[in-house]
């Protein structure tokens, strides 16, 4: 992963390139400040003010550089991510101002995946310079946990298969001294037997497996993080198209995001006691293949008749958050990249939340608001509960009809959550078709700092 900590660091008046900001309205006033010459540099390089434009303006024998941003006075996440694209190696300074919300963005504007290719002509570190010396350590944690997301998810398929991933979890216990428990392979039968199904088709080196990692005191309130981790989704028997495949090396993009959530929840010292549960399996064909019309058992008790094999996210989730409501958990937030159905609804920049309870939900957007990670509530309708109707069993895992994908599948999981406890679902895409600045094309999280933010919020540091 990129190595951020030297990016942002304390100011103490060393040398550095100026950076002044300015937007497209107050770009008149500002170039009345420059020479003849530094106006016309600006003209031939086509800079206005707007969002994302950088200008290099000579000064005698130097120079300084130039941003347009939305608000020079509001910096959001992204404000900086072009310069720091753009601008050679050196170290900047802002002038008058400092980056705030901004210093994220400049950092993930540095992250490239090499694991498989080193760059052609990489580009040196961009050093910012910052009098904001107490929120460096959070900036830094909130980028590296970005970054953690982008390189699971951009990993490929042999590579991040789920032992891959539970070697993550391990790192994640071993580094904040948290305890691991991974029940793996036949023995999944007893306590997790839809995880078990999922993944029993795998070939023996991808063995389905539960990870569930514990951290913090007891009597603390209980978090549960739960991640869906399909390390690689072919469809199962109901097998995808080629082009349905192609990305699903990040169907285990959920547990992605639960893992970097949890990191950043034992970094901080967040006051909870932390439950991280990862199913991790591989829904691969051959004889053991669960089938269309298979009944499955769970560990909630409740049978599930198999519509659709390419429905196996849900399946998997379900008998994690039935272990994660065992605790009597204050909170539950599950990630999971379970439908299309929620890409067609919101696109590929916001990841849809449901919410049982209208407060969190609430808490979730404001904060989400605030960090630029927005995700959208969709509904838990009781109405649709009965498109999950089984003539056989106590529930299909997916219904026939083309409605209401992504808040049928919500409700699915409502049924394995315990009752009355407050629950979240994240719907997340965890890839970025397009790139923009700061945020580069492949793995990405949505609703990781929405979660983060909300989380301080309700229950500090210790």
């Amino acid at each position: 992963m990129t190595d951020i900590n030297d990016l942002i660091q304390p100011d103490h008046g060393q040398d550095a390139t100026a950076i002044h900001l300015t937007d497209k309205e107050g770009f008149e006033d500002f170039t009345k400040s420059l020479s003849a010459g530094q106006r016309a540099s600006l003209t031939a390089q086509k800079f206005e003010g707007a969002p994302g434009q950088v200008g290099i303006v000579p000064d005698g024998d130097d120079w300084f550089a130039v941003g347009g941003v939305a608000d020079p006075d509001g910096l959001s996440s992204w404000c900086l991510a072009a310069l720091a694209e753009k601008l050679p190696e050196a170290t900047y300074r802002l002038v008058d101002r400092q980056p705030g919300a901004a210093a994220f963005g400049w950092l993930t504007a540095h992250y490239r995946f090499t694991r498989y290719r080193e760059e052609e002509k990489p580009t040196g570190p961009r050093i910012l310079l910052t009098e904001q010396v107490g929120r460096l350590p959070g900036y830094i944690a909130e980028a590296s946990a970005e970054m953690l997301v982008r390189d699971l998810v951009n990993t490929s398929a042999e590579d991040m298969g789920p032992a891959a991933l539970e070697a993550e979890v391990e790192k994640l216990a071993k580094a904040h001294g948290a305890e691991l428990k991974t029940t793996k392979g036949d023995a999944l039968e007893q306590g997790y037997p839809m995880v078990h199904a999922v993944g029993r088709a795998a070939a023996r080196h991808h063995a389905p497996r539960l990870m569930h990692l514990t951290w913090g005191k007891d009597g603390d309130p209980v978090l549960a993080i739960v991640g869906k981790g399909v390390c690689f989704d072919s469809g199962g028997l109901d097998i995808k198209p080629a082009a349905g495949m192609r990305l699903m090396k990040k169907d285990m993009g959920g547990a992605a995001h639960a893992i970097a959530l949890a990191g950043l929840v034992m970094e901080s010292g967040l006051n909870v006691r932390l439950h991280l549960l990862i199913p991790a399996v591989e829904n691969a064909i051959s004889g053991p293949a669960f089938r269309p019309g298979d009944v499955l058992a769970s560990r909630q008790g409740l049978s599930v008749e198999i519509h659709n094999t390419d429905a196996e996210g849900r399946l998997i989730l379900g008998d994690a958050l039935t272990r994660a409501s065992e605790e009597e958990p204050d909170l539950v937030i599950d990630f999971a990249t379970l439908t299309g159905a929620a890409r067609v609804a919101l696109g590929p920049d916001y990841a849809a939340m449901m919410s049982r309870r209208d407060e969190t939900a609430q808490a979730l957007v404001e904060a989400g608001k605030s960090a630029d990670d927005e995700p959208w509530r969709l509904p838990l309708p009781e109405a649709y509960r009965e498109y999950l109707k089984s003539d056989i069993a106590d529930i299909v895992n997916a219904h026939s009809n083309p409605y209401a994908g992504a808040s049928v599948a919500g409700l699915f999981l409502d049924r394995f959550v315990g009752d009355g406890v407050d629950w979240v679902h994240f719907d997340t895409f965890a890839w970025r078709p397009f790139p923009k600045p700061g945020r580069s094309k492949g793995g990405t999280a949505y609703g990781l700092r929405a979660s983060w933010h909300m989380l301080k919020a309700r229950y500090g540091n210790s």
